[in-house]
């Protein structure tokens, strides 16, 4: 399936997540009642504690669709500027902007007309002013060159069908010496076919994931150095069986081949301090 029927999917998918979180309802499941908001899967639940939880709006927490944390694990500091890839309703932006205080700016990239409309409405519930949305793809970032101090990402990397045009964005926006840091599920051996083509696993975030020797190269190829990947959870037979069975795909037989072999990780890498991003034919094509 090439990248473009894989975009008007996600859309689709995040348009309805936006749509339900909007409306009361958990992200991820359609019966979720509003005070639900621990999640409903084995990969977007319990990601945030009660301190973040607290200072957000509730929708931006209803619409998360995550696997992990990263503005907690990026170390952000007073006065950087971050950028989150895929922000969809706003939670790790306005978690950022909250992190980086009045002298730094958080901003928040997404395609979805649904769910910026979603973030907009949670950056007024916030009171934030250090908050910007923009509409566009995280393949084609609507930044200038050294812009940003550090990036963030949350299970969104995975749903691009062209994860190195997204390095080289993500590199060609970062400052000398800026911070990528993202959390996204790294995938461990072989993956049944069944898995890779179900488009549903993709928009969870799970069929379209990287195993960590390709996240460490692509990272590298796209000039990243220092990279680190740290696993912050690791999915066992019950957690497949639920997101295999969701997707119309049961069986112990299947689930038995994806044991353990998903993980959530934490994947830092770092621009180095004279690296120059470059636009040219010969390095960004």
């Amino acid at each position: 399936m090439d990248n473009e029927n894989i975009k008007d999917i996600v859309k689709d998918k995040y348009a309805q997540a936006a749509v339900r979180a909007a409306s009361g309802k958990s992200s991820c499941c359609e019966t979720s009642p509003a005070s639900s908001l621990d999640g409903c899967d084995p990969i977007t639940s319990n990601l945030y504690g009660d301190s973040e939880a607290s200072a957000i709006p509730e929708e931006a927490l209803r619409a998360s669709l995550g696997c992990g944390n990263p503005t907690a694990l990026a170390k952000l500091q007073p006065g950087e500027i971050v950028l989150d890839l895929g922000s969809g309703g706003g939670i790790d932006v306005l978690l950022s902007a909250r992190r980086v205080g009045p002298t730094g700016k958080a901003y928040g990239l997404d395609m979805t007309d649904e769910m910026l409309a979603l973030a907009e409405q949670n950056k007024l519930k916030s009171g934030l002013m250090n908050v910007e949305f923009l509409k566009g793809e995280i393949e084609n970032i609507p930044l200038p060159d050294d812009s940003v101090n550090v990036i963030v990402s949350n299970c969104v990397i995975n749903l691009s069908g062209d994860k190195d045009r997204v390095l080289r964005e993500a590199f060609r926006v970062l400052k000398p010496g800026g911070r990528f840091a993202i959390s996204d599920v790294v995938v461990r051996g072989e993956v049944p076919q069944e898995i890779r083509r179900s488009m549903e696993l993709w928009v969870g975030c799970v069929a379209g994931a990287l195993s960590e020797a390709e996240y460490r190269e692509k990272l590298a190829t796209a000039g990243f150095a220092s990279v680190d990947i740290e696993v912050t959870r690791v999915y066992d037979v019950n957690d497949a069986r639920e997101f295999l069975c969701a997707s119309g795909i049961g069986g112990d037989d299947i689930a038995s081949q994806v044991q353990d072999k998903f993980v959530s990780a934490f994947v830092r890498a770092v621009k180095p301090m004279q690296a120059k991003s470059c636009c040219g034919p010969s390095c960004c094509a």
